[in-house]
C-alpha cells in the first residue's frame, strides 16, 4: 500500500479567506485547550474524551458536531505519536492555524471543485486541480486531509493510498546503485554497467548563497529580518524538494518495470556529518537524504520498481575489483579512489554506486535462495 500526499492551494475570495481563518484558528484554540487536559490526565481513549469534552468544546468554541470529533481526533494523534517516536510526555502546543478534515464529511473534492465545513457553513472553493486529475480514476482512496495556511495561501494537504501488487525479488531484472553526496547530489551504476552523475555544484552554490544571506540576517536581530529568515527556510526547503523530485522522477523514468534501486540506509546521516569538515557540515546537514529515498520509494512502487537499503559500512573503501577493504583507498579531498591491492582507480562516487549495485546482487541472491 502506497500513501502519498498530495499539496493544493486554494482559490479564496476575501470573506471566503475569513471564514476559513476563523474556523482554523477556533481549530487551533480547541486543540490547545484539550491538549492541557490530556497533559494533565493521560486520557489518550478518545470515548472518554468525547463523554468529558464534547459538549465543551462545541460550546467555547463553537464547533459543529464532526470538528469537536476531530479535534479529539488531532490531539490524540498527536500525543500518541510523539509517544511511539520515544518523546518525554509533555504538553504539545498547536502554534500554527490548521483543520483536520475528513473525507466526506468535513471536506469532499470533485475534479471541478473543493468543499470544506466551516463555522459559518459549508462552502465552496476552486482549487488548483491539474496536480490531482490523475487521483480521480477510482483506484485512489482519499484520507483526512489538513486545511494549511502559509505564506498567505490556502492549502490543502490530502494523503492518497491505493493498493500496489509487491514487486517479487524472483522478477526483478535491473539493479541500479544509487549513491548520494554532495559534490554529486546522485551517481548510479546500473547492471549494464553504466554510470550516471547527477550534478551537484548548482545546488551546493545555491545552498551557500542562502547561507550567507542567513548569516547577515541573523546577526541584525530586528523584526523584519527574522521575518525574512522565515521566508528564506522556507524558499530553500521548496528547493531541495524540487530538486529531489526532479532526480527521483529521472530515475524512474531512465529504467524499466523490475528496477531495484539500492541505496544506503543514511538515517543517521544528521549525527554523522558531526566527523564533516565546518565549512561543508551546512550543506551536508541540509541535504535531504531522508526525502530523496521517500520519494523514489513511492515514485518507484507507482512504476513497478522497488527501493531498498543497505548498510553503508565500507561502502566507500572497498574495491568492486578485488574486494580490498582500506580506509587508504579513497582520497576523499580529491574525490578519487584507488585500491592499494590491485591498483583500479575510479571516482568515489561511482565507486560507492558499483558496491551498492553489488549489494543489490548479493541481497537477490539471498532473497531467492533462503539463504
Amino acid at each position: 500500500m502506497t500513501t502519498i500526499t498530495a499539496k493544493i492551494q486554494i482559490y479564496v475570495s476575501d470573506n471566503q479567506a475569513e471564514s476559513l481563518r476563523l474556523t482554523t484558528n477556533a481549530y487551533r484554540k480547541a486543540c490547545n485547550w484539550l491538549s492541557k487536559h490530556v497533559f494533565k490526565t493521560k486520557n489518550l481513549n478518545q470515548v472518554s474524551l468525547n463523554d468529558l469534552y464534547y459538549t465543551d468544546l462545541r460550546n467555547q468554541f463553537g464547533l459543529k458536531s464532526q470538528m469537536a470529533q476531530s479535534v479529539m481526533k488531532t490531539v490524540v494523534g498527536r500525543y500518541k505519536s510523539a509517544k511511539s517516536n520515544g518523546h518525554d510526555w509533555s504538553l504539545i502546543v498547536f502554534k500554527l492555524p490548521e483543520y483536520d478534515l475528513v473525507w466526506n464529511r468535513d471536506y469532499s473534492l470533485t475534479q471541478q471543485q473543493f468543499s470544506v465545513n466551516t463555522l459559518d457553513g459549508r462552502i465552496k472553493l476552486s482549487y488548483e486541480s491539474k496536480a490531482v486529475k490523475k487521483y480521480f480514476n477510482g483506484t485512489w482512496k482519499f484520507g483526512t486531509a489538513k486545511l494549511v495556511h502559509k505564506c498567505q495561501k490556502w492549502f490543502l494537504h490530502i494523503p492518497m493510498t491505493k493498493e500496489f501488487a509487491e514487486l517479487d525479488y524472483t522478477n526483478v531484472n535491473h539493479i541500479v546503485g544509487v549513491d548520494l553526496g554532495i559534490n554529486f547530489l546522485a551517481t548510479t551504476y546500473d547492471s549494464q554497467g553504466k554510470t550516471t552523475f547527477y550534478n551537484g555544484s548548482v545546488v551546493k552554490h545555491k545552498h551557500g548563497k542562502f547561507k550567507a544571506t542567513r548569516k547577515q540576517l541573523q546577526v541584525r536581530q530586528t523584526p523584519s529580518a527574522r521575518k525574512k529568515l522565515k521566508q528564506i527556510g522556507s524558499r530553500e526547503n521548496r528547493y531541495v524538494t524540487d530538486v529531489n523530485h526532479q532526480i527521483t522522477k529521472a530515475l524512474v523514468d531512465k529504467y524499466p518495470r523490475g528496477t531495484m534501486f539500492v541505496l544506503e540506509d543514511l538515517t543517521g546521516v544528521r549525527s554523522a556529518t558531526e566527523r564533516v569538515r565546518v565549512k561543508n557540515r551546512y550543506i551536508s546537514v541540509s541535504w535531504a537524504f531522508y526525502q530523496f529515498r521517500q520519494m523514489l520509494e513511492y515514485k518507484a512502487e507507482l512504476n513497478g520498481q522497488k527501493v531498498i537499503v543497505v548498510d553503508p559500512k565500507y561502502t566507500s573503501q572497498t574495491c568492486p575489483k578485488c574486494g580490498h577493504i582500506e580506509k587508504a583507498n579513497r582520497n576523499k579531498k580529491i574525490h578519487s579512489f584507488k585500491c592499494k591491492n590491485c591498483q583500479y582507480k575510479s571516482n568515489d562516487d561511482r565507486i560507492g554506486a558499483m558496491n551498492l549495485h553489488r549489494k543489490g546482487i548479493e541481497y537477490i541472491g539471498a532473497v531467492t535462495t533462503g539463504a
